[in-house]
């Protein structure tokens, strides 16, 4: 019996390629990779809902490289589509080989996205990814693939759809029975550009920046300095849950500071690219939190730790309304 991968997001689009194969008597998989960027909560649930097997994959050190410098350049915000959807293609092609797949499929549709699924994007990535791939949905409107070729699929029996209007998808649903499915769009950070400012940001204090300080910039409020030359980010959390999270997030060398007596917020401060651990031993100091938002008068570059200690308590304790203007103490705890 053919098999086939499919590249699986849990999207409208995925699983009717899925559902389309399956009605030609084609086992399917779905493949859904994950990173930094992008997650498979919303593959793992449309694929139990329509009783899909899913294998997941992490590329979360491909991704990383790959936006530090793609080839293609980058879309609207940070999401270098052309050279993730090569990626990809590639890493599911070479899976589907290891593991007796007979094709790769995905729910692309021509012109759908005008700068990842034009006709020279789809053909790019299937000539830089070296693995051919078949589209379901758009399948009429392009080149005959190998698979159709050698009868493994049935021409007649895919789609010519195109174009960002979804009426023809829509009234599939019922056909193939699909039960739920997730919203088109939203599930890539790289597309959002509030997330976008803070990478490009980070890449520029700190080039070298790995998974888990990416994983930093998802959470609370973002900060930016240098003590002694070397890059500090400072992160507070906006409610209870970031500041559990945070709590989770300290890695050897980290500071965690946070009030003595009252609630509120707690902040971690991470210095990057240290050679020896400038931060000795637990601390309590007392501080009074500026009444007004000062922070732009602030120099970004320190000399010494007691002062970028102390700018990131003024910081930590001015995000609580209640502390602004009066003296308190704050915790400072050395990972």
């Amino acid at each position: 019996m053919t098999k086939a991968l499919v590249l699986f997001s849990g999207g409208l689009d995925s699983l009717l390629a899925a559902k389309i194969l399956e009605s030609q008597n084609i086992t399917v998989e779905g493949l859904c990779f994950t990173s930094n960027f992008f997650d498979g909560a919303k593959a793992k649930k449309a694929a139990e809902a329509n009783g899909i097997k899913l294998r997941t994959k992490d590329i979360s050190e491909e991704m990383v490289k790959l936006v530090k410098n793609p080839q293609r350049g980058f879309g609207k915000n940070m999401n270098p589509c052309v050279d993730c959807h090569t990626l990809m293609i590639k890493l599911a092609a070479e899976i589907a080989e290891k593991n007796g797949f007979d094709f790769v499929a995905t729910g692309e549709v021509l012109g759908q996205r005008p700068f990842s699924q034009n006709r020279q994007a789809l053909k790019e990535v299937q000539k830089k990814s070296g693995g051919e791939v078949l589209r379901p949905l758009t399948a009429k409107l392009l080149e005959e693939t190998s698979m159709e070729k050698k009868g493994l699929v049935n021409r007649e029996k895919l789609l010519d759809i195109q174009g960002r209007s979804r009426e023809k998808q829509n009234n599939l649903i019922k056909e193939f029975g699909i039960k739920e499915y997730e919203s088109p769009g939203g599930g890539c950070l790289l597309t959002d550009p509030g997330f976008s400012g803070r990478l490009s940001k980070a890449l520029q204090m700190v080039p070298d920046l790995k998974t888990e300080g990416i994983e930093l910039l998802k959470k609370g409020r973002i900060y930016w300095f240098k003590l002694k030359g070397s890059p500090v980010l400072l992160v507070i959390g906006r409610d209870k849950e970031e500041n559990g999270q945070l709590r989770k997030s300290t890695k050897k060398g980290d500071l965690l500071i946070y009030p003595e007596d009252l609630k509120g917020p707690v902040s971690l401060l991470r210095i990057f690219n240290q050679k020896e651990n400038i931060f000795l031993g637990n601390k309590k100091t007392e501080i009074k939190i500026p009444a007004e938002r000062t922070y732009l008068s602030i120099s970004n570059e320190f000399k010494d730790t007691e002062d970028i200690i102390k700018t990131a308590a003024e910081f930590t304790g001015w995000h609580s309304s209640q502390k602004r203007g009066i003296k308190d103490k704050f915790n400072v705890n050395v990972s």
